[in-house]
């Protein structure tokens, strides 16, 4: 059998019979076993890798890859781990919570495609208080929102004491969410927020390793899992960018997919949806063509209403000669009260280099008047 050995990574049957009718002569009984159970043991290894011919992986179908339709538009397709990020207090909980209803109810969300089937859903929120959320989905008048029952939100146990039996918190939390998963059967998750799921005092790294994690739970259950980020403090004059992602560089590259809540400055209350990242599918709302949005909440669900589509320019704040003026006292104002270059560009939302500069030009000024 040392003609087969130099042929270990096909799996396929038709690559075995490929094999065997290169062979001098037909094979015994014996040898089609030994053939067979080889080819069986290759399929079921559990190497680091999976290797296959490129013209295997096309015949792939989406199906087994747990992919193609579409879970928010082209914003987050099925198989795919999506981050997606804003500020505080912008919008995130509420869009996420919209998202993960619509798909629990098979219906879309108007103006955005979605997939046409009810799935179930794990949200695991790690934001709002049991209050905060039956505000946002209850009214006097029209009573409490009526949730479907493929609809899961999960919070933290305050009385869980499992954590014990862990190396590290880290592990607890992954075996929770793996235990969720297996005994749920759902296979859509949202995460709201990575931040709360860090730990230790190397909030990067772990945040990292959590969302690599996340990649290997999701091929192997095939799910498809949206996560929640913030945004540090960004300068409103400038169009959002995966820089804007805390710890973006890393972060953002465990990420299929990543899009965006951007506020708007020059309509007050009118949010925008701005894709970053897409594998799956195209740039439909780059930054010639975000998606506006308003919250609004008629009955008793709050949620995102869309309202057409604009370049983003229009919505940044203009840098004009008066901006320029208000930015340059608040810096000497900042400066007055003893903070650091640094402290003052995270106050001011502008880069140490800016601020640098900025100090360095109106102390001259300051000199030569």
């Amino acid at each position: 059998m040392s003609n087969y050995r130099e042929y270990p990574t096909f799996e396929r049957p038709a690559e075995i019979e490929l094999i065997r009718s290169m062979a001098h002569r037909p094979l015994t009984k014996k040898e089609n076993k030994v053939l067979d159970n080889f080819f069986r043991d290759a399929a079921d290894s559990s190497d680091a890798f999976i290797v296959k011919s490129a013209a295997d992986w096309l015949r792939t179908t989406d199906d087994a890859l747990g992919a193609g339709d579409m879970l928010f538009g082209d914003f987050w397709y099925r198989g795919e781990l999506c981050i997606m990020f804003a500020d505080t207090n912008v919008g995130k909980s509420i869009l996420a919570v919209q998202i993960g209803d619509s798909l629990s109810r098979g219906e879309a969300i108007a103006g955005i495609d979605t997939a046409q089937r009810p799935e179930k859903v794990l949200y695991f929120d790690f934001e709002l208080s049991t209050m905060q959320f039956k505000k946002r989905y209850s009214n006097g008048m029209y009573g409490d929102y009526r949730f479907s029952p493929n609809f899961a939100r999960l919070v933290f146990n305050p009385d869980a004491n499992g954590a014990r039996k862990f190396a590290t918190y880290a592990d607890y939390l992954n075996n929770a969410i793996e235990n969720v998963i297996i005994s749920s059967g759902a296979r859509i998750l949202i995460i709201d927020n990575i931040t709360c799921l860090r730990s230790g005092t190397e909030a990067a790294a772990s945040a990292v390793s959590l969302m690599s994690k996340l990649q290997a739970i999701k091929h192997q259950y095939k799910l498809s899992i949206l996560v929640l980020a913030h945004t540090p403090k960004r300068n409103p004059a400038k169009p959002i960018s995966r820089n804007d992602l805390q710890g973006s560089k890393m972060l953002i590259n465990f990420a299929d997919s990543a899009f965006a809540i951007g506020e708007s400055q020059t309509d007050a209350g009118l949010r925008y949806l701005k894709q970053i990242k897409q594998r799956s599918g195209t740039q439909v709302y780059g930054a010639d063509n975000v998606r506006l949005c308003r919250i609004i909440k008629p009955y008793n669900f709050l949620h995102f209403d869309l309202a057409g589509r604009e370049p983003e320019a229009r919505h940044l704040l203009q840098y004009t000669e008066q901006h320029r003026k208000i930015t340059e006292d608040r810096v000497v104002q900042l400066r007055s009260q003893g903070l650091s270059i640094r402290a003052v560009a995270a106050e001011t939302a502008m880069s140490f280099g800016t601020v640098c500069r900025m100090v360095k030009r109106l102390e001259r000024a300051g000199t030569n008047g």
